[in-house]
């Protein structure tokens, strides 16, 4: 090797000695033959600005030439002065580094807004000496039927597609017969505080023989049927739940006496 060799000689040798030619090595590096033929040349000018030394490492690391033993002939391609290459460990280690600090500020800044057990009681500031926290209004209490159902979370709708909800709780023994105009009947011994729940579908009738211990609910009305202790009942409803009542039995026509002293008309 020659000490006043230049890249363009170190390049042109490398290529002769490697076998292969100028149209060769650009179809293989994706140059033009004209770049090829100015480097081994060394007419950098006619390279595009700034591509002289990246163009002179790239056909350089092909043809195994080590540039850096041959600093004094490189010096002499025009270009800046390329930066060492980054090293991917220093790269992970200031990664690394980095997100530890960010973990530490977030738990100091979590640290100083939200006061820890030795901060629970601090003192109010002092404009708000002076001023009384309003309370909370207390949370509206649950809704509950007349027959809540243990776990039940909302009300069952009185009707829906299933049909009318019919329920019956009972003090006492007592036989419930249900009926409906679709041809259902349903039979079932109303025993102490078991509740009855069911839907029904269409028009319906309900007997009890001992309706003065059963409370009964259709399409969520209490019905209010009068009967006492071991009367039986019998009521009709519609296909919205209403309850069907008999018309009032008229009174008797009884003959009002005249007045004493008056004589009875003819």
């Amino acid at each position: 090797m020659k000490h006043d060799e230049t890249v363009g000689q170190l390049l042109r040798e490398a290529r002769v000695a490697s076998g292969l030619s100028r149209e060769a090595l650009a179809h293989e590096l994706k140059l033009s033959l004209r770049c090829i033929e100015s480097m081994e040349t060394d007419d950098w000018d006619s390279l595009p600005p700034g591509r002289a030394r990246p163009l002179a490492r790239q056909i350089a690391d092909r043809l195994h030439v080590d540039l850096e033993l041959h600093t004094g002939a490189f010096q002499v391609v025009p270009g800046s002065v390329e930066l060492t290459p980054p090293d991917p460990r220093r790269e992970r280690l200031e990664r690394i580094v980095m997100g530890l600090l960010t973990l530490a500020s977030a738990a100091l800044v979590l640290w100083l807004v939200v006061p820890g057990p030795s901060l629970g009681r601090r003192t109010a500031p002092s404009y708000l000496i002076g001023f009384t926290r309003a309370p909370l209004p207390p949370p509206p209490p649950p809704a509950a039927g007349p027959y809540p159902v243990l776990g039940e979370l909302l009300p069952e709708a009185p009707i829906n597609e299933q049909g009318i909800l019919v329920s019956l709780r009972a003090m006492d023994t007592c036989e419930a017969h249900l009926e409906g105009e679709d041809g259902t009947r349903l039979q079932h011994t109303l025993r102490v505080s078991e509740p009855w729940r069911l839907r029904v579908k269409g028009p319906f009738s309900l007997d009890l023989d001992n309706a003065g211990v059963v409370g009964v609910e259709v399409a969520g009305v209490r019905i209010q049927h009068g009967q006492n202790v071991g009367s039986p009942w019998m009521g009709r409803f519609d296909a919205q739940g209403h309850w069907l009542k008999p018309a009032p039995e008229p009174l008797p026509n009884v003959p009002v006496p005249p007045p004493a002293g008056e004589p009875e008309s003819e």
